[in-house]
């Protein structure tokens, strides 16, 4: 990231989610202070609670439950927060002494903070805490340690969303913007067959898969309407696709800027 820092002028450089169970607070905060000096104040950082055991293992550590993971993954993020804007954190995660960060310091007063996540415990607290929220639509990860359970159905994708904005409300601010991290993209002129293969792996609805914001299936034009049609029924309005994906992302976002 340092490194398209120096390349670029305008883009905004971050991580998507940082493993926040296995990673020291004081180095995430340090190293997303430096990647924002470097940057001249373009840094982000997204965390998450951490799902696949095998990064637990090989750091040798124990894989908490989900609730665990997630109240670790609320402490770390609270921590980072302040050792970002200078304030001290008393007896920092796990390290029993008080700490903070005097150098380097980011160049923005608020480095904007992404949590990654969808379960129930963390939702609320991610609205009513973070700068943006990043949804992948994964639930329970399988015997494999990788491969997830998934639901995609529109009143899993608005509970999630319904959550998020209950906890902004609660906290008396603006809804933080809801990302989705697109986990198919096919350009297709017969998206209902595409959609069809795909219910039968995770055994969910054809017209489920249809409208799912994790999905992109169909030609440019639909992909276009299904990006309007999840901003206007559940607010998402960022996008994250995988780097074989960027073409099609590119011809969206071209139609995007025709038809906002």
């Amino acid at each position: 990231m340092a490194a398209a820092a120096t390349a670029t002028t305008t883009l905004r450089l971050g991580t998507y989610v940082l493993n926040a169970g296995v990673r020291d607070a004081l180095l995430i905060a340090a190293d997303t202070a430096t990647l924002d000096v470097v940057s001249g104040g373009r840094a982000e950082v997204g965390l998450g609670a951490g799902h696949t055991p095998a990064e637990w293992k090989m750091t040798g550590r124990t894989r908490p439950d989900a609730s665990g993971r997630v109240q670790h993954l609320i402490e770390v993020a609270g921590a980072v927060r302040t050792l970002l804007e200078g304030r001290n954190v008393p007896a920092d995660i796990g390290a029993g002494r008080d700490v903070v960060l005097t150098a380097p310091r980011p160049v923005q007063p608020r480095v904007p903070l992404l949590i990654g996540g969808n379960h129930s415990e963390l939702l609320a607290w991610v609205g009513a805490h973070a700068d943006a929220v990043g949804l992948s639509g994964l639930g329970r990860t399988l015997a494999d340690g990788h491969s997830h359970t998934v639901d995609w159905s529109p009143a899993r994708i608005g509970a999630t969303a319904a959550a998020v904005h209950s906890g902004s409300t609660a906290a008396g601010r603006d809804l933080p913007p809801l990302e989705a991290l697109v986990q198919v993209v096919t350009t297709t002129e017969d998206r209902r067959s595409t959609a069809a293969e795909l219910a039968q792996e995770t055994g969910s609805r054809v017209e489920d898969l249809l409208t799912a914001p994790y999905l992109w299936i169909g030609t440019v034009e639909e992909i276009v309407e299904q990006v309007h049609t999840a901003r206007q029924r559940w607010g998402i309005n960022r996008w994250v696709v995988r780097a074989g994906a960027f073409d099609t992302a590119r011809e969206v976002i071209a139609r995007l800027a025709r038809n906002p």
